[in-house]
């Protein structure tokens, strides 16, 4: 296949001139072969592009302009249905060419074959039709869907194992957390224990100290009002 763009070397016209150099240059650039055919100085070429450009994409006076594209006698388009294209990254359906493995047209365009039950369109033949050769069996493909069920239930119970481990870890925290909580506390209430004790004790020898004191003066008390009696009782004697 030939793609054919219509030129016109000697056009007066600046956008025209732009317009070619701009198909040109991106066919070039995506190293497709093209044969460039210029109306100017022949006019086969000018007669040939006038009658085989549809009449529907005809301008309304009947005369189409260069650049004209075509793929061997089939019409592709002129410079607007061109620029469309190359803006949706989709040339190659646009000239009537396969895309190049791994382009992005390439990789558009085998998405949009693929068809409903998930198979790509490598695996359909020239008809278009299913290609029994590369189906893949419904048991492997069941067997693939229960891995991927069985995967994700494994999946499942490993986040409930984790989260039951992560709440025991934290359990185990808190009662450390607990436990370091009630040593101070008891070490506290044995302390105030002993101080309470030796208060307690140190008020009973207050208090024993202060009965013993009471004592001597009772005991003083007795002896002075003992020699007050001996000494009326001799001065009563004289």
């Amino acid at each position: 296949m030939v793609i054919k763009v219509f030129l016109a070397s000697s056009s007066g016209s600046t956008a025209i001139k732009k317009k070619q150099q701009d198909v040109v240059g991106f066919l070039e650039a995506l190293k497709v072969d093209y044969a460039p055919l210029d109306i100017a100085c022949n006019e086969e070429n000018r007669m040939w592009m006038r009658e085989n450009v549809p009449v529907e994409k005809k301008p309304s006076n009947g005369i189409p302009l260069p650049p004209q594209i075509f793929n061997e006698d089939s019409y592709c388009g002129d410079y607007d249905t061109f620029f469309d294209a190359k803006e949706d990254n989709t040339v190659y359906a646009f000239l009537g060419l396969p895309p190049p493995p791994g382009s992005k047209e390439a990789v558009e365009a085998d998405k949009a074959h693929i068809v409903e039950n998930g198979t790509h369109a490598e695996d359909t033949n020239a008809e278009g039709n299913l290609d029994d050769s590369a189906e893949v069996p419904v048991e492997e493909r069941n067997g693939d869907a229960h891995g991927e069920e069985e995967q994700v239930q494994e999946e499942g119970e490993g986040g409930e194992e984790e989260v039951a481990e992560g709440e025991t870890a934290d359990d185990e925290a808190t009662e450390g957390e607990t436990a370091g909580d009630e040593a101070p506390a008891e070490e506290e209430e044995e302390e105030a224990a002993e101080e309470t004790d030796e208060q307690a004790r140190a008020e009973e020898e207050e208090d024993q100290e202060g009965a013993d004191d009471d004592r001597e003066e009772e005991d003083l008390q007795s002896e002075e009002e003992e020699e007050d009696v001996e000494e009326t009782q001799e001065e009563e004697a004289e």
